[in-house]
């Protein structure tokens, strides 16, 4: 199958997906005169959606620019790739429930909401870490462009980050202000993780270039 087939059957993907966590939105009740206090109410929904809209994003990035250096995609890629875009439609759920939690303030449902993000976001880690290790042990698949040091400097990105959303996991029935404050860490963690990566992928490609 040829990678550009499949970029574009995974961007519209996230595309859509980013369009359904918009979806979310909805005009609050109100009284005439009190349309801003009810806004302000909304922030968990504001908050929530942040967050989701900027992991989804950092994904996203990672999904194209990781992808971008295959050669050629076979069938077991593609089921991967699968399980991996399955997993992260889920996000729309958590991120639903986190907000809805937050709003009522109940300390039980705010543990499950934020515990059930966790499991969805360490998912989505795990299912990278599966991809990043089969393109590993099948380097016929990528492009001569990329020299072999390249998935050694990564691969444990989807440890760590699988790392994280299990100590969340475990903090959160702690404290769950401890725990949100991880789950956060772990999706800013994806941003300088996407960073780290995309700057090793520009040094592999500049030391195959002077080879």
């Amino acid at each position: 199958m040829k990678t550009d087939r499949f970029q574009a059957f995974s961007d519209g993907i996230f595309a859509i997906l980013i369009t359904i966590l918009v979806l979310e939105f909805h005009i609050p009740d109100y009284q005439p005169g009190r349309l801003l206090p009810a806004l302000l109410a909304q922030w968990p929904l504001f908050l929530s959606y942040a967050f989701s809209y900027f992991y989804v994003g950092t994904l996203w990035l990672f999904h194209h620019d990781y992808f971008s250096m295959l050669a050629r995609i076979d069938r077991n890629v593609n089921i991967l790739n699968l399980l991996m875009l399955f997993s992260i439609t889920l996000l729309d759920y958590p991120m639903s429930l986190v907000a809805d939690a937050l709003t009522s303030g109940n300390r039980a449902d705010m543990q499950t909401a934020f515990i059930v993000y966790d499991l969805v976001a360490l998912f989505i880690s795990a299912t990278f870490y599966f991809m990043y290790a089969y393109l590993h042990h099948h380097q016929e698949l990528k492009s001569h462009a990329m020299s072999n040091d390249f998935y050694a400097a990564i691969k444990f990105d989807p440890v760590r980050s699988v790392t994280i959303y299990g100590l969340a996991i475990l903090t959160t029935w702690w404290s769950v202000w401890f725990g949100a404050i991880l789950l956060a860490t772990g999706i800013i963690f994806h941003f300088f993780a996407y960073l780290r990566m995309s700057k090793q992928m520009a040094r592999s490609k500049g030391a195959v270039t002077h080879d």
